[in-house]
């Protein structure tokens, strides 16, 4: 047998280049994608709240040391005018020294802790302030001191604190300026954060593309597996992908082809030995039949009984071919495809008429409870499936036994049960009755032989037609056998 290798052709809708990578390298780039647009975004995040922090700490600093220097300003103010005034009045050299000094420590707040703040404003009223301490320095150090001089230091000390006022005032204004600055950087922040946050979308986009190219060529090999579980060897499996995918294709194909081989080997085999059987088989029978009947003499008691284990031997051999020729349409894929509407009403009549002869012989009752429906599916496939089982229904149920048929839908799906009065299944063979060539105990004077096909090939038929079945059964109530069918595709006649 020979094989060939699958062209590549593209998958539906995913003819991209990136595709052709491996699963490997795939996965790594789909993780750089997503990851590397987390990590920009929590650099920059982490920057600009380590910006914010040190602003608001420069900030904090800059508010706590400015206010500390109004305080001392204004405390030291107070004290300097209550020294000079001492001074003029008192004349006491040491009253002097202490101004002087104190006098220093204001030059040095206004001239050197105001100047860093770099503010014109500021700059200007510490000027100001800077001149009046001059004029105040040049009455107590240098000139000579009269009654007017008290008068004059006192308006100089008015003007002083008007100085000093403009001074907190312009401060108060700074502080503002830097708690604005402070709440700007922050709404900034989270301005920031909250953009950072749009990346989550398109990182979702991102992932959910490689998602895609990921998992929907495992997805069509999936579909292909199926494909070939039910039996379908006709289409080739093409695919296009990683190379582990084209790897798994080209494996797939192979198997397909030699798969295909070996069903129609073995369905031609099948039909062949079915046929050069059935032939001598018939010759066989009809020669029992002259014999059993006495057309070519009558025979003794011996005899007749020879003649009917042949007849009977005969009738089996005959069931075991026609089960054979049902399991070769099992083999056969090639009619698997053709579905045609059905009526199950009028399928399950021409099934119970090629019953007759056994229904009646055994006085059984058929109570049907069933809806009109139209099945859309293979009828030679759905004729041996119900064949099948209404041959076991017969076989097991006793004389005058009933048979019930009914259907019933339930989430749009067709419900066939099949129920007899029989001595029901033990449970501990109830796994191996879809065995091929498995047989359970026969029932007691049963002239209904069979394969131990039937049920195998009801199985593979329904798997094949996405079709279900269930058997419930318990031997020790004798409660008979319950076998339910699931059908897709139905459609109540008169419903649109």
């Amino acid at each position: 047998m020979s094989t060939k290798t699958p062209k590549n052709l593209p998958l539906p809708n995913s003819a991209f280049t990136i595709g052709a990578l491996s699963i490997k390298k795939l996965t790594l780039l789909g993780f750089t994608l997503v990851a590397l647009p987390l990590v920009l975004a929590l650099i920059y995040s982490t920057t600009q709240v380590n910006l914010m922090s040190k602003q608001s700490a420069q900030a904090i600093f800059s508010v706590v040391a400015l206010t500390k220097v109004n305080r001392e300003l204004n405390k030291n103010q107070l004290k300097l005018e209550r020294y000079a005034s001492q001074y003029i009045v008192l004349k006491d050299v040491e009253l002097k020294v202490d101004y002087l000094a104190l006098e220093a420590q204001i030059l040095a707040l206004v001239n050197d802790d105001l100047a860093v703040y770099k503010d014109d404003e500021l700059k200007k009223f510490s000027q100001k302030f800077s001149s009046i301490i001059t004029i105040l320095h040049e009455f107590i150090s240098t000139k000579s001191i009269d009654d007017n001089t008290l008068e004059i230091i006192q308006n100089q000390f008015v003007a002083l604190t008007d100085v000093s006022r403009e001074i907190h005032i312009r401060s108060d204004e700074l502080i503002n300026n830097q708690a604005s600055k402070i709440d700007k950087t922050a709404k900034q922040v989270s301005d920031t954060i909250l953009i950072s946050l749009l990346i989550i979308p398109m990182i979702s986009i991102i992932a959910g593309v490689f998602i895609y190219l990921i998992t929907t060529p495992l997805k069509v090999l999936i579909a292909k597996i199926q494909s070939l579980e039910k039996g379908d060897f006709d289409k080739e499996i093409k695919l296009r992908g990683s190379p582990e995918i084209t790897e798994i294709a080209d494996a797939l194909e192979i198997m397909r082809l030699r798969l295909h081989a070996l069903e129609l080997q073995k369905s031609s085999f099948i039909r062949h030995i079915s046929h050069e059987l059935k032939t001598p088989l018939a010759a066989i029978r009809e020669g029992t039949e002259l014999l059993y009947d006495n057309s070519v003499g009558k025979l003794n008691d011996e005899q007749q009984e020879i003649c009917y284990i042949i007849k009977d031997s005969v009738n089996r051999l005959q069931r075991l071919i026609e089960d054979l020729l049902n399991f070769n349409i099992v083999l056969d894929s090639t009619s698997l495809q053709d579905s045609e509407k059905i009526s199950l009403q009028q399928l399950l009549d021409n099934v119970l008429s090629d019953h007759k002869l056994d229904i009646k012989r055994k006085k059984l009752e058929i109570n049907q409870v069933n809806e009109e429906v139209v099945i859309y599916s293979n009828a030679k496939q759905l004729k041996v499936v119900l064949d099948n089982i209404l041959s076991n229904a017969i076989k097991y149920s006793s004389d005058h036994g009933v048979i019930s048929i009914y259907t019933e839908f339930k989430n749009k799906q067709l419900q066939l049960l099949i129920a007899d009065n029989g001595p029901g299944i033990n449970s501990d063979i109830k796994d191996k009755i879809f065995d091929a060539f498995y047989q359970g105990p026969a029932p007691e004077n049963s002239q209904i032989k069979g394969s131990g096909l039937g049920l195998t090939i009801v199985k593979e038929l329904l798997m094949r037609l996405n079709g279900e079945i269930s058997i419930e059964s318990n031997r020790l109530n004798k409660k008979g056998t319950r076998v339910q069918i699931t059908l897709p595709r139905v459609e109540r006649i008169g419903e649109k």
